[in-house]
């Protein structure tokens, strides 16, 4: 998402570099909380492999699916919207592909510390980063040609919708 925003011009290629390592962070320390919740070891490498072509297919639809609704909703002046329609859309691609749409490079990193149905092999996260890459390359062209005018405006409003400002109160004299 955050190369998507970036090569839209809606955050600097230095900003989207840098969210990353925070990313995989974020995601690896989600599955750290989520095996706490359900009383697992902390740390459980995956072995769930998903290297079939199959499974990278679906991750090349997965990725382009959400980068479309997302960067359509910001075109069309609904970016508001975007949170629930994200929400829905992995809810519904969970159940639509093959993969369980993972959609996103620091998910599949996240995802192998967790040995579950939810887990992904480290081994089988490269072709996955690999494929959601191509996925968000599908993605941009697709938006630019359905958009070819996106502003790099729009494209911010994608990663996070402007909100209104409350106008300015005069200082009291």
């Amino acid at each position: 998402m955050s190369l998507a925003d970036a090569t839209f011009g809606g955050i600097r290629w230095r900003d989207a570099l840098a969210y990353m390592p925070a990313q995989v962070a974020g995601c690896i320390l989600g599955a750290i909380t989520a095996n706490g919740m359900f009383s697992l070891a902390a740390v459980s490498i995956s072995t769930h492999h998903r290297a079939s072509g199959a499974h990278l297919f679906s991750e090349v639809i997965a990725t382009s699916g959400l980068l479309l609704v997302i960067f359509s909703l910001a075109r069309t002046r609904r970016a508001s919207t975007a949170p629930a329609a994200v929400g829905a859309y992995i809810g519904a691609a969970y159940f639509f592909t093959s993969s369980t749409s993972f959609a996103n490079p620091a998910i599949s990193v996240g995802r192998m510390f967790s040995n579950t149905f939810a887990g992904i092999a480290p081994a089988s996260v490269p072709g996955f980063i690999v494929a959601q890459l191509v996925g968000g390359a599908c993605a941009m062209l697709a938006i630019r040609t359905l958009y070819p005018d996106i502003t790099p405006a729009e494209a911010a409003d994608a990663i996070m919708p402007h909100r209104e400002q409350p106008a300015a109160q005069p200082l009291p004299s």
